[in-house]
């Protein structure tokens, strides 16, 4: 819970920043808070059952893993004595403050059940977290006062929680809030906006928790948040508390009938006496007792149970975590990147068996999710050891570096949600080939392989350039030859058809001569003799020396079809008349028969060019 009211106060510090301002950090995670809020929103039964809450933990460390935030869990220990009263009304088994709450110095912390289904839900995040690599460190009792701790030792960058009372326990950067949603983002608070734009240090946010109310403290009845920030602002931030711890909360009556005097006093006497009681119940009654339990408040805030600094489980499970992000290049970075590695190895195979029992995800699918993130978060270490080497004055070429490159080649430029990345393949890394990574990553990882990718498309435009002239060529070359014999043909075509009217036309031109001259007739041939039509034929024909040449017919063998012509007289002058046949420009048109195959040839012809071209 924290402070009553505190988020409220600190809106206007609040500031939202993009999932990729965690880059190369470290944070400490509450567990106990992430899994209240994934459970709050699968809250049904058909959701639990399906683990909807640690498949929403899975894709938030996932998303962290890719940016190279590196992760610590903190769990809570056991409940610390003096947050016994408010735990109790949580779980509402007693809305009453027992003697033994009073008397917090005769009562020890609570161990949590264990066998709680919440408990479980603890566990199995952290079987989850231990597969991805994740380090876990158990609190001794408040969760956020341990990383209120790690955070104020500059040991992590920050604190992922939703209890308000991280502040009072010094931590400095509290992330409050993750969305994976639109490229994702986090809601962060600084310590240093709130003392800058509000006047408020850790004193005097441990007095509003004692006057608001708290884990530890119940606060003043009918004091609002508006009057409580007044009320601490006009004492100061480096004497407040020491106002309290001799005071008690007495000073809170003071300030506040002060306000009052004048020509209002006299009207607002029965609701100042009202107000006096209730402070006298809250901050004056049993004077002594209350004043301990303040005390004790504070010291909760100032001084709480955690892990130190310099312990050993905050050496094994911190420490050697941020050795990895660190990436010290030099002498032998290799081994101290292999070192961190060992002490929070990626699992690939348990992974995939806590996958398939919890989310019922097939192996492919899994590795899916999760190699790409991996691989990306090896790149961004590998870039962490390229800049530390060139602050130190260490420029290496790619392959002068002790460390390998992940990446083994670029293979396509690429565009995801208009960012520019690079699909690249990958070197020892199972299970994954290629994957995308952002351009600007590569860039400063590897520029050297950018170099090589574009050399090697430039080349292989070339190539195709040279292969797209040499096929055109080719399909101009085959085009002509073709075009020639297409032409060869159809000039074969028209010269035969030519060659057919031309006999056509010089056999109708004998014929009209023959009729024209003198035939000779066989008069032995008694056949003519008996013709009748023979006779009158040969009657109606005039023969003379003045004809032309004769020319034999022969009439066993079949005469041609005649055709309709139109003949006129021409008569010569010696009184003779000639037959001259008009001819019309039919007879020297192309047939319809041959016209429709040579239109047939021309438009299959057009279209094997249209093909080729």
């Amino acid at each position: 819970m924290g402070v009553k009211n505190l988020w409220d106060i600190l809106e206007s510090c609040k500031k939202t920043l993009p999932l990729h301002h965690l880059q190369n950090k470290r944070v400490c995670i509450d567990l106990s808070c992430w899994m209240v809020q994934l459970q709050n929103v699968s809250k049904s039964h058909s959701c639990m059952k399906e683990k909807v809450y640690l498949r929403g933990l899975f894709h938030r460390l996932r998303a962290l893993i890719a940016v190279n935030c590196t992760i610590v869990f903190v769990t809570d220990g056991s409940i610390p004595a003096i947050k016994l009263s408010t735990y109790r009304r949580h779980l509402n088994s007693g809305s009453e403050v027992t003697q033994d709450d009073r008397n917090l110095q005769n009562v020890t912390s609570l161990q949590r059940n264990m066998g709680s289904e919440f408990s479980c839900m603890i566990k199995e995040a952290k079987v989850l977290g231990m597969a991805l690599g994740i380090a876990c460190l158990d609190g001794i009792e408040e969760a956020e006062a341990q990383c209120a701790l790690l955070n104020s030792e500059s040991l992590c960058d920050g604190c992922f929680t939703s209890d308000s009372d991280v502040f009072l326990f010094g931590a400095r950067t509290v992330y409050r809030d993750i969305c994976l949603g639109d490229g994702g983002y986090v809601t962060c608070y600084e310590m240093t906006d709130v003392e800058r734009r509000l006047g408020f240090g850790r004193n005097s946010l441990i007095t509003l928790a004692l006057l608001l109310g708290c884990d530890y403290s119940q606060g003043v009845h009918g004091l609002g948040p508006e009057s409580a920030c007044q009320i601490v602002k006009s004492i100061g931030e480096n004497v407040v508390l020491q106002k309290v711890a001799s005071e008690g909360l007495s000073f809170i009556k003071k300030k506040r009938s002060s306000k009052k005097q004048g020509a209002v006093s006299k009207c607002n006497n029965s609701k100042e006496n009202s107000l006096d009681h209730d402070m006298n119940v809250n901050g004056s009654k049993h004077d002594s007792q209350r004043d301990d339990q303040h005390l004790q408040v504070i010291d909760a805030y100032l001084k709480p149970k955690c892990h130190s600094a310099d312990s050993d489980a905050v050496h094994s499970h911190v420490l050697n975590s941020n050795e990895l992000n660190q990436s010290t290049p030099f002498p032998n970075p290799k081994a101290e990147q292999q070192l961190a590695l060992a002490q929070n190895p990626f699992q690939r195979a348990k992974l995939q068996q806590i996958c398939a029992q919890f989310f019922e995800w097939p192996l492919e699918k899994t590795d899916e999710y999760i190699l790409p993130k991996i691989a990306e978060r090896n790149l961004r270490r590998f870039c962490n050891l390229r800049s530390t080497s060139s602050d130190l004055g260490l420029k290496l070429t790619l392959h002068k570096i002790p460390v390998k490159c992940p990446v083994s080649k670029i293979i396509k430029h690429r565009k995801v949600q208009g960012r520019d990345c690079y699909e690249v393949s990958w070197d020892d890394l199972d299970g994954l080939k290629t994957s995308i990574v952002p351009a600007d990553l590569v860039e400063s990882a590897c520029p050297e392989k950018i170099v090589e990718f574009e050399e090697e498309s430039a080349e292989r435009k070339k190539q195709n350039h040279r292969k797209t002239r040499t096929k055109k060529s080719e399909k101009g070359s085959s085009v002509t030859e073709i075009d020639l014999k297409l032409q060869r043909l159809l000039l074969d075509i028209e010269l035969e058809s030519s060659s057919v009217h031309n006999a056509s036309f010089s056999s109708n031109v004998e014929i009209s001569e023959s009729r024209t001259a003198a035939p000779e007739v066989d008069l032995t041939n008694q056949d003519l003799w008996h013709d009748p039509k023979s006779s009158d034929d040969i009657s109606c024909n005039e023969v003379g020396p003045s004809t032309a040449k004769s020319e034999v017919i022969d009439l066993l063998s079949p005469s041609p079809p005649r055709q309709s012509r139109i003949v006129s007289k021409f008569p010569k002058s010696n009184g003779q008349c000639i037959d001259v046949i008009d001819l019309s420009e039919s007879e020297t048109d192309v047939s319809p028969e041959h016209k429709r195959k040579a239109r047939e040839l021309r438009l299959f012809l057009a279209s094997i060019r249209d093909e080729i071209s």
